[in-house]
């Protein structure tokens, strides 16, 4: 039994992360509908002669907004509290969501070398954690609330995560003429794109869980579409990467899962 101090603790913690996915999302949404500085994919679309984004891409965050306020409510309610996993994730969840809620901030007064700071501490913040969790990650039930409520929009936040930031980084360093001259700027994409989808392979190999793939899939495909009509060459790694993440992640996920014990056979039966 948890000590009152634990308990209170505990409740703290919890109340900062449901206002860490508030102050996420007003920030997100309030920047789109005040129309203050610079929109997200205003931001990408400024300098992204090198690696471009379709802007519809970034219609995932409604998603990924969605599935971070269920998590905030659920680890409040009796079902979600007392869960490890839910517990051991709380605190880097609150840094991933202040650093995503001032990458909005930074994004719109044009910040660059902050909005890199932010969205690579963002990324490594909640992706390192998932990984060192990746067992019990692997171990939780299809039926357990706290695969759909804890690891699945973390996993979500983290894959996007995964592909926004070095897109960040492309459009920082095109945009300041900073690209270095050892390679043109479509192998510089192409080293971006194979890049992603390795870590993309790699991580959901470690956690068995598609959720973490499928936003860098996606991702990837608004490559092949904003690519297809400058970069035919990028445009089709990016549509291959995108396919093969996809289909890798579907067979690490749902054909390599750990086979569970069976229960111990009656001896009467």
């Amino acid at each position: 039994m948890q000590t009152p101090d634990a308990l209170s603790t505990a409740l703290i913690r919890r109340l900062i992360l449901l206002s860490a996915v508030i102050f996420a999302i007003a920030v997100g949404y309030s920047q789109t509908a005040i129309g203050w500085g610079q929109s997200p994919a205003e931001f990408s679309a400024d300098s992204d002669e090198t690696l471009k984004v379709a802007s519809y891409a970034f219609a995932i965050w409604g998603l990924i907004y969605l599935g971070l306020f269920a998590h905030a409510v659920f680890q409040l309610l009796p079902q979600g509290r007392d869960r490890p996993l839910t517990e051991a994730l709380g605190w880097p969840a609150v840094g991933a969501l202040l650093g995503i809620g001032w990458w909005v901030v930074a994004a719109a007064l044009d910040a660059e070398t902050t909005t890199i700071v932010l969205i690579f501490g963002s990324l490594l913040v909640i992706l390192i954690p998932l990984l060192l969790k990746a067992r019990q990650i692997r171990a939780l039930k299809p039926k357990d609330p706290e695969l759909w409520l804890t690891a699945w929009p973390l996993m979500l936040l983290a894959g996007w995560l995964t592909i926004a930031a070095p897109v960040n980084l492309l459009t920082v360093v095109t945009g300041n003429e900073a690209l270095p001259d050892v390679l043109p700027p479509t192998s510089w994409a192409i080293l971006a794109v194979g890049l992603v989808s390795l870590t993309a392979l790699l991580v959901t190999a470690r956690l068995r869980q598609i959720a973490y793939a499928l936003p860098i899939a996606w991702g990837l495909l608004a490559v092949f579409v904003a690519e297809q009509p400058r970069n035919a060459l990028l445009a089709y790694v990016a549509l291959t990467a995108s396919v093969t993440v996809l289909v890798a992640a579907v067979i690490l996920s749902f054909r390599l899962q750990p086979v569970r014990n069976p229960p111990p056979a009656d001896p009467q039966g």
